[in-house]
């Protein structure tokens, strides 16, 4: 059985470039870019073409930030998709690796924030579950001093993002991937949790540790970000096959403050382990 032909559009790293500057990027701008490779089309190169054009479109006094967040660093009674035996546990919070910047993979944010991970000069911020990679001029303002007691809040980039007047690209992802929208939930009442991962002692070994952080939960994102889109200006274009969104992250999180405020009710709150 032969393998149909490709759908297309057929994306290189021109067409890309020139359609994110159509859409609206501005060369020298700070970007928070959440990506779906999938949806763009055929791309000739992949993921690679895609960080590439990006970092064309910004140019050489840009900066480009992606999430790199390594969820499965975390506590495995809290896990179910799948879930691991109980009896696994103890052995499983014992033996877990500690984040490593350097080497520790992303999972679930997609394969083009994996490659400006490991881009040549890409800069990663120190949180062992919720970090983001930068590349560009900005790039260590941006990383530097995420607290590891903070994933998405005050002291994480999300802070310095709204700082510096960046905005946020969703590249064919959804409004349920905007990690914006996390920075509002620690400015309203929210509850908190306990989250356990393995950190690396001065001495070189491994522990287990837990703190208590806000609880995030973006199951609702989709709603908030389509009623944002409906009250604030938001760019929208295509990038290849994708449709894309462009806005501040300042606007986002500001939206997201009154829209949670008003639309999360307590008995509501979810109180997950790990950031969705």
């Amino acid at each position: 059985m032969s393998t149909p032909p490709p759908t297309g559009p057929l994306v290189t790293r021109d067409t890309l470039a020139a359609q994110l500057l159509e859409l609206g990027v501005q060369p020298g701008e700070t970007l928070l870019a959440h990506s779906s490779l999938s949806s763009l089309g055929w791309v000739n190169g992949g993921a690679v073409t895609v960080v590439q054009g990006l970092l064309d479109a910004l140019g050489p006094d840009g900066t480009l930030v992606v999430p790199t967040q390594s969820g499965d660093l975390s506590d495995p009674a809290l896990w179910s998709n799948p879930p691991v035996p109980e009896e696994w546990w103890s052995p499983i919070r014992a033996t877990m690796p500690a984040y490593d910047p350097l080497v520790t993979p992303s999972r679930g944010v997609g394969v083009i924030p994996e490659t400006v991970r490991t881009w040549p000069g890409a800069l990663r911020s120190a949180h062992p579950q919720t970090s983001f990679a930068a590349l560009g001029p900005r790039a260590a303002q941006i990383v530097e001093g995420h607290a590891p007691d903070c994933r998405l809040g005050e002291r994480s980039p999300l802070a310095r993002l709204e700082d510096l007047d960046a905005r946020v690209l969703l590249l064919g992802a959804g409004y349920d991937t905007c990690t914006s929208f996390h920075l509002a939930e620690y400015r309203i009442p929210s509850p908190l949790v306990e989250v356990g991962r393995p950190v690396r002692t001065p001495q070189g070994t491994t522990r287990w540790e837990v703190v208590t952080e806000v609880s995030v939960d973006s199951d609702r994102f989709d709603e908030l970000g389509s009623d944002f889109e409906r009250d604030r200006p938001v760019v929208r274009g295509p990038v290849g096959a994708a449709d894309v969104r462009l806005f501040p992250v300042a606007d986002a999180v500001a939206y997201a403050e009154r829209w949670l405020a008003l639309h999360r009710p307590r008995d509501e709150w979810v109180i997950p382990g790990t950031v969705s």
